[in-house]
């Protein structure tokens, strides 16, 4: 196990930062490592961001003590956690579930033991995590994909046809504050969250996957007035602060999984930025 540590950022600072500086504070660049388990500690909103390949051996989510402070992973935080690999299981205090690709599963505060394990070593599955502070504890609960609530938005002519899929919601899997879901782009569109928008009540992750090898997504952050991009590849995550927007523009078509934290758990509650107001 792995935890790396980031600190959090200020608008007016980020203008300055080249390339590199940039990278180094939002983008998550290797999350996947066959056999072990990776983990991001933002304090955006304590957000810790991970992946886990189990192979020939299952791999327990273990707290990082001098980190966290805790004995176990789960003692004050909740996680939810998305296949994004072939099929694959997650043991919590003794029940095992099975997750197929794109199922998501649900994990309370207080649970202790939590075990991830592919079905077949040689082609492993490949799970997604989002963990953030809890203060009470919420039924495990799996959702698949199937039966997950999709939002059918955009169109072709802007490039922006997709399907977003909401697992942990209001109306959903509950939980403390986290929130958290994938978004699918249909074939023919690149777009992503435009007209974008901020939420200074809350920070997201994005993590973006299913993209060919030579695909990119040219993620777009900053303040609406003094934007950035960064260059992502698959399997790579963006940490955004609530000061910044979100929104990207791929080579073909992606998928993306999305999971916010902060001070309400409102889908909609975002501040709209129109195109012409970008700079």
């Amino acid at each position: 196990m792995a935890m790396e540590i980031r600190y959090a950022t200020n608008p007016k600072e980020t203008k300055s930062y080249d390339t590199d500086r940039l990278r180094s504070e939002f983008v998550i660049e290797s999350l996947f490592v066959p056999g072990k388990l990776n983990m991001v500690y933002s304090h955006v909103d304590r957000f810790i961001t991970g992946g886990v390949i189990p192979t020939a051996e299952p791999i327990k989510l273990e707290a990082d003590k001098h980190e966290m402070g805790a004995e176990f992973f789960l003692e004050r935080r909740e996680i939810g956690i998305i296949n994004v690999g072939p099929k694959g299981f997650i043991t919590v205090d003794g029940t095992e579930y099975v997750l197929e690709s794109k199922d998501c599963l649900y994990v309370g505060l207080g649970n202790k033991e939590v075990v991830f394990k592919s079905a077949d070593s040689a082609n492993p599955a490949r799970f997604y995590f989002n963990s953030t502070p809890a203060h009470k504890n919420y039924p495990t609960e799996k959702v698949e994909i199937s039966k997950a609530e999709p939002q059918h938005l955009g169109s072709i002519n802007s490039s922006n046809e997709r399907t977003i899929y909401k697992y942990i919601h209001l109306n959903g899997i509950q939980s403390c504050q986290l929130v958290m879901g994938m978004t699918l782009l249909k074939p023919g569109n690149m777009w992503n969250t435009m007209p974008c928008h901020t939420h200074n009540r809350r920070s997201e992750v994005y993590f973006y996957f299913d993209m060919p090898e030579d695909g990119l997504v040219f993620h777009l952050m900053g303040e609406p007035t003094e934007t950035r991009h960064l260059v992502v590849r698959n399997e790579q995550a963006i940490i955004s602060p609530s000061w910044s927007i979100h929104s990207g523009v791929g080579t073909n078509n992606y998928t993306f999984i999305w999971a916010m934290a902060g001070e309400n758990q409102e889908f909609s509650d975002m501040d709209m930025v129109q195109p012409k107001d970008l700079r």
